[in-house]
């Protein structure tokens, strides 16, 4: 894998190349392998190279590090692409977010015509027939705009625009999946009888891979859903269905705005409000297709497009066998901490409060990383259960993850895994786990946790960081320092248990 570089050979096999943004995140990770199994060469644009370490695909790809708002490194991505994939949006956490989006989709399309890029590929939002630009939510309004700077930008554009995306880990379901499983009796806010068109994930991707191969003089935008138009009322009784459980009973109240419901669906789903409310936002207006024509281009093999039932089936299935791909929690929270490793050289001179934990573990190391890895989500967090669940729903309460996002797979991790309201930032399997806080806090933290073997046997090293943002981060450290024994010396001491109670079992 070529790390942060560019192959001088990139096209020596004469392969179409494609260039991938957006890789880490939730259909762009999906996407890559798609692509590469179609027989391209693959280049991805991303601003930590590192993430994409774990991925099984990532040996058969091409890796350029930088930022779509940057036009060197946009320009170093391009060189000898024959087609360019944009699929990086702004979810609208950020006040500015609409002109960050916009700035990119200028520096991407402007760098894809002087490099000769022959085909750019955009995946959008469906937007609703005959409403005004100006009464769209900024998040749809946003996505429409890029579109047109993609048209512009003087290189044939495929713009898909699709509406609710449903598959595996896809925010979108995971939205309905919650919302139908834990409320069996909603109040609902009136976009629920909204009338919307969902696609399955794997048609996405078909077409996103069939676009690569259209003619030049295709450019234009395309509305791409499934084959069903109905209510979200109706596919959360659907899911219902799907997943085995009784008929939902819906009451309709006329209050909860978009805004109040991002809130309401951030209290019982996984997803926070800050994306919830682009979800929502999109759902006021009806999102139906107004044409086909993506199919005249890409012919849809039979079976598909997708019904919902069968959608909906895939995904359940996937959840079930823990082959969740990628989430939609992939991509890192806007505003999130990137930089600096609490190891890299800048901290010094600066404050980093630690918080250090250590005991010997009379069992296997395979045994203890076994716990290590599995930490989190459906296992917790080994102490005070409590206190967790309520540094958790206070995150969520002030707009940040909570604990619910829980984890891709129950038993592996890899860097770049979202794990309830932290990211992983590091794994040397078999010794080292590293994360880094995505919860908000007046500064940045960390959690290691190491299995050490060495002469003295096994040992289990734990170490929480932080570093303080201003008075308040100081103030925040020296606030909830004195429930560290109970809830980091709780910790170390129950995973080692655990690992004991594992080995013992096991014989």
């Amino acid at each position: 894998m070529a790390d942060e570089t560019v192959a001088d050979d990139a096209h020596e096999d004469g392969s179409p190349a494609c260039l991938v943004t957006g890789a880490s995140g939730y259909i762009g990770g999906r996407l890559v392998p798609e692509l590469l199994d179609a027989g391209y060469r693959v280049r991805c644009l991303v601003r930590t190279p590192h993430k994409l370490r774990d991925h099984p695909w990532a040996g058969r790809v091409e890796i350029v590090k930088g930022d779509v708002t940057d036009a060197d490194s946009v320009a170093r991505a391009m060189a000898g692409m024959d087609v360019a994939y944009y699929l990086v949006h702004a979810l609208g956490t950020d006040r500015d977010f609409e002109r960050t989006d916009r700035r990119a989709a200028q520096v991407f399309g402007e760098q894809a015509r002087r490099a000769g890029v022959k085909r750019l590929v955009y995946l959008g939002g469906l937007t609703p027939a005959g409403v005004p630009e100006r009464e769209l939510s900024p998040h749809l309004r946003s996505r429409a705009e890029v579109g047109r700077i993609l048209l512009d930008s003087g290189v044939p554009t495929a713009v898909l625009r699709a509406a609710v995306i449903i598959g595996s880990g896809s925010a979108s379901f995971e939205m309905l999946r919650y919302l139908t499983e834990r409320l069996p009796v909603m109040v609902t806010p009136r976009w629920v009888h909204t009338r919307i068109q969902p696609i399955a994930v794997r048609d996405v991707l078909r077409l996103l891979v069939g676009c690569a191969r259209l003619t030049p003089d295709v450019s234009r935008a395309f509305d791409a859903g499934g084959p069903e138009v109905l209510t979200y009322l109706d596919m959360m009784q659907r899911y219902a269905s799907a997943a085995g459980l009784p008929k939902r009973v819906i009451v309709r109240v006329p209050v909860l705005t978009p805004g109040l419901s991002s809130y309401w669906v951030g209290l019982v789903t996984p997803v926070p409000a800050g994306i919830a409310r682009p979800l929502t936002e999109s759902l006021r207006h009806e999102v139906v297709c107004h044409e086909n024509d993506i199919e005249r281009y890409v012919p849809s093999p039979p079976g598909h497009p997708l019904g919902l039932d069968r959608a909906l089936a895939l995904a359940l299935q996937r959840v079930r066998e823990a082959q969740v791909v990628t989430r939609w929690s992939s991509a890192a929270v806007p505003g999130a901490p990137s930089d600096p490793l609490p190891t890299d050289p800048d901290w010094a001179g600066g404050s980093l409060y630690t918080d250090v934990r250590e005991r010997a573990a009379d069992v296997p190391p395979e045994a203890l990383w076994r716990v290590v890895e599995g930490i989190g989500g459906e296992n917790g967090w080994y102490s005070f259960p409590l206190a967790w669940a309520v540094r958790g729903w206070l995150d969520r309460l002030v707009g940040g993850v909570g604990l619910r996002r829980g984890r891709r797979d129950a038993r592996r991790l890899r860097v770049g895994d979202s794990l309830d309201f932290w990211r992983v930032e590091e794994i040397e399997r078999g010794r080292l786990l590293r994360l880094r806080a995505e919860m908000r806090l007046p500064g940045l933290a960390w959690l290691e946790m190491r299995v050490d073997d060495g002469d003295g046997g096994v040992r289990y090293r734990q170490r929480a960081l932080f570093h303080p943002r201003g008075l308040l981060g100081h103030l925040y450290w020296w606030s909830v320092s004195p429930f560290h024994a109970v809830v980091f010396g709780g910790m170390a001491r129950n995973i080692v248990r655990a690992a004991a109670r594992t080995r013992d079992e096991a014989r």
